[in-house]
């Protein structure tokens, strides 16, 4: 069974795609940026974006009935590496152990020019 997952809490998606989609036991929560869902407009700085693209995150996760405990995989998408310590640090933050496989890695450009995304994979069991 597959079912979309929706919150106004987070941002509505920017093209054909579902914030997150429910797979049987696993959710799969799109790429978030860093826009603030009230607003509409990306937030400044990359401290700021971290905590928005988290915050987005847990707002699609807690519409699912979860939450970051239950999170297997995240993949952080960084502008520039550079930024890798002072996002770690936030990241970290919001979870505790065990934490979650991750991948981060530095691309050339991200949508609306951000400086952070991230996606995340979900055993909601």
């Amino acid at each position: 069974m597959v079912k979309a997952i929706h919150t106004e809490k987070a941002p509505a998606a920017i093209g054909p795609y579902s914030q997150a989609i429910q797979a049987g036991d696993f959710l799969y929560v799109s790429g978030q940026i860093p826009i603030n869902p009230q607003s509409g407009e990306v937030v400044d700085g990359i401290a700021n974006q971290t905590k928005q693209v988290l915050e987005n995150l847990k707002a699609i996760l807690n519409e699912a009935d979860t939450d970051f405990s239950k999170v297997v995989k995240f993949t952080i998408y960084l502008s520039s590496m550079e930024n890798f310590a002072e996002v770690n640090e936030i990241y970290g933050s919001f979870l505790a152990e065990p934490y979650p496989a991750r991948a981060t890695v530095e691309v050339s450009r991200l949508p609306k020019d951000v400086l952070i995304e991230m996606d995340v994979v979900v055993y909601t069991k």
